[in-house]
């Protein structure tokens, strides 16, 4: 176990507002579609994605603090929260008012979805 220094070592999202993460483990090779990641996400008060997302591997989102809106649909996800997207889930483009920290899961996988209680609204069809 070791304490979190929360002050350093983020890095800035392009193509996004006030967006950061920081790498907590994982070996990630999204072109050779092999890996994971975990890391964290900081969205300050205001910050925004513009873009719709989609990608080909697994997604799972554990919100800790602050809410996520779907600037789609308008729908809010708030802290304690948890998202799960199999790949080619759409997604976006987000925006949070109050600003937002989560740990995102990231890897590829040959799985089913499994339980489907938290599984994004827009996942592709899926076995259970």
């Amino acid at each position: 176990m070791h304490p979190m220094d929360l002050t350093s070592g983020w890095v800035s999202v392009p193509g996004t507002s006030r967006i950061a993460t920081k790498l907590l483990s994982g070996d990630f090779d999204e072109p050779s579609r092999k890996g994971f990641r975990t890391r964290y996400v900081r969205i300050e008060a205001g910050g925004e994605t513009f873009e719709p997302y989609e990608h080909e591997y697994w997604e799972e989102l554990l919100i800790i603090e602050g809410e996520l809106t779907s600037k789609a649909d308008g729908s809010t996800i708030s802290a304690p929260g948890y998202v799960l997207r199999p790949p080619g889930t759409p997604h976006g483009p987000l925006v949070s008012h109050t600003g937002c920290l989560l740990v995102e899961f990231q890897y590829f996988a040959d799985r089913a979805v499994g339980m489907a209680d938290y599984l994004d609204a827009k996942a592709p069809s899926q076995e259970c």
